[in-house]
């Protein structure tokens, strides 16, 4: 974890604040477009938000954070009693977004989603390639059209419009799920992320046992409980954030086994996000 000091909270709309957290030793380390950080709130959650400063300064991290009304604590107590001058523990970046290289660009973004997209629209322009924001959203609206001019296009986008516009870019897309999906729907290739789980019906949960392979052991893992949960329960416990395979902090290592990924960041060999994943394989050897 990177220790910091909360420089600034501004508001940005009515729900939304944006958040400067100064490296309390130093630079921070580095990150790229598309990364986003777990931070630690004082209340004892953790939450993942989306980097949206610029990657060349590692001074201090930018955030912005959506106070949701059915928030489960953490945007509450951002917006409610958060204040300047308070030390603020975060991870390292992780990237589950990255921006490929590519000539063109379209992006995508609705409400919030547009925090991940800043850092790649400031990037794509910086290396010379054509880009085009699209974007359904209040939050940095007017500052993104002054400081991008007429690659930014605001208001509810039409996706099969721009598809057939832009056939040869490489599209992002991140924002609400219905946007998400439409995105999915229409672009024959897109990267996207989401910030809540997709709704998706997978067989039945069967047990299996895990053995870690490292640490010696074999581990349980009944039908009613998470892989998560078993190696807690076996003290064998895995650091976790969202719980619902979209944020990546509990990643962990396959050494043998056939995951089945229920997650949303997208199957890698050898990894896994237990939980929400199981196993297809009667047994998984993990690096643990």
């Amino acid at each position: 974890m990177q220790k910091t000091i909360l420089e600034r909270i501004s508001r940005v709309t009515d729900d939304v604040v944006s958040l400067v957290l100064r490296g309390d030793e130093g630079p921070l380390a580095p990150w790229e477009p598309g990364a986003h950080i777990d931070l630690e709130l004082p209340n004892w959650l953790t939450r993942q938000y989306s980097l949206c400063g610029d990657p060349g300064d590692l001074s201090a991290y930018r955030i912005a954070v959506r106070h949701d009304p059915l928030s489960r604590g953490g945007s509450e107590y951002v917006h409610l009693f958060l204040r300047p001058g308070r030390t603020l523990s975060v991870s390292l970046p992780r990237n589950h977004f990255p921006l490929v290289p590519a000539p063109e660009y379209l992006f995508v973004a609705g409400g919030i989603g547009i925090t991940p997209i800043m850092p790649m629209l400031r990037s794509a322009v910086a290396a010379g390639a054509a880009a085009t924001l699209a974007y359904a959203g209040r939050p940095f609206a007017a500052k993104l059209a002054s400081e991008y001019g007429d690659r930014v296009r605001l208001g509810r986008p039409d996706l099969a419009a721009l598809a057939r516009e832009f056939p040869a870019a490489e599209v992002y897309c991140c924002g609400p799920a219905s946007m998400v999906d439409a995105a999915e729907a229409v672009f024959p290739r897109v990267h996207t992320e989401r910030f809540e789980p997709t709704r998706r019906t997978f067989g039945p949960d069967t047990p299996f046992e895990v053995v870690c392979a490292r640490s010696g052991g074999t581990i349980q893992v009944p039908a009613d409980e998470s892989l998560l949960d078993a190696l807690d329960h076996a003290g064998r416990p895995v650091p976790s954030a969202c719980r619902e395979g979209v944020c990546g902090s509990c990643e962990v290592l396959v050494v043998a086994g056939e995951p089945e990924h229920r997650d949303d960041i997208g199957a890698a060999p050898g990894r896994m996000y237990p939980c929400v994943s199981r196993s297809r394989s009667p047994r998984l050897v993990l690096d643990l």
